[in-house]
């Protein structure tokens, strides 16, 4: 394949795609599928049961798909899967899945994802997300779409953060960040909701107004967790357009456990 550099060391198990190139001095193993219009820069290692989707840019020096940082792990054939046009900056490190939870590390499509970001085994991110430098997930994170990490951003296995969500530089999430909420902090305290990305993702006032309105129950109003979300609950009576966004926040918090609770 012309888009292979020659010293780049490529399994012939691997399965690329013809419009797939390869820089120089690359490993790519051999249960490794990438596909059309994939990037892979210099000094990269891609190995583990990995498969790439289409036009994704891959810089250099970055590990994809080395076994997790666990200690139960024994070589089941766990995976890691990336989606479509995903940019990964260089220096990353996202790691197969474990047979503890499902098995797969997953990154959905349209991520920036930006230096040194490490998704540690299954991991679940979703679409339209951007990572700045250095942002760290645990073990089982799961991320909603268009979520925002400030760069530092460290976050505890197991939580959640709900789409739309945003933290600042330096954040420490031991918590489930809701939906649309905005944090900072070590540990990480809510300080407002996302309202300017909403407005850039074509978000109508109403629809920003129901936020606002959840913004109120959650963190403004002194009230339980249970008795903000029947507060939230109502809104989408009275305001009928928000009811997709009720419904995602309550979702959300009705998984959320005792024992973890939200960022407050």
């Amino acid at each position: 394949m012309s888009g292979i550099h020659p010293t780049a060391l490529v399994d012939a198990g691997a399965e690329l795609d013809a419009g797939v190139t390869v820089g120089p001095y690359t490993v790519i193993g051999p249960h490794v599928r990438i596909g059309a219009g994939t990037s892979v820069g210099a000094h990269c290692v891609i190995e583990g049961h990995t498969t790439i989707g289409r036009d994704n840019r891959i810089f250099q020096f970055n590990s994809l798909g080395a076994i997790p940082q666990d200690k139960k792990y024994a070589g089941e054939p766990c995976e890691l899967v990336i989606g479509d046009r995903n940019t990964i900056r260089e220096f990353c490190t996202f790691n197969i899945g474990s047979p503890g939870d499902v098995g797969v590390t997953r990154l959905g499509d349209d991520n920036w994802i930006m230096a040194y970001v490490h998704l540690a085994h299954d991991c679940q991110v979703g679409n339209h997300t951007i990572f700045a430098n250095n942002s760290q997930l645990a073990g089982h994170v799961h991320v909603g779409d268009w979520v925002i990490l400030g760069g530092f951003t460290v976050v505890h296995q197991f939580v959640r953060i709900g789409a739309h969500s945003m933290t600042a530089m330096c954040s420490l999430l031991f918590a489930d960040l809701p939906p649309f909420v905005m944090c900072q902090g070590q540990p990480a305290a809510a300080r407002s909701m996302n309202y300017e990305g909403l407005r850039r993702r074509g978000f109508s006032p109403e629809r920003i107004a129901g936020v606002k309105a959840m913004h109120k129950a959650m963190y403004r109003q002194d009230l339980s967790l249970e008795a903000a979300q029947q507060q939230i609950a109502s809104i989408s009576q009275a305001q009928p357009q928000c009811e997709p966004d009720v419904c995602m926040m309550n979702d959300f918090l009705q998984q959320t456990s005792a024992q973890r609770g939200i960022v407050r």
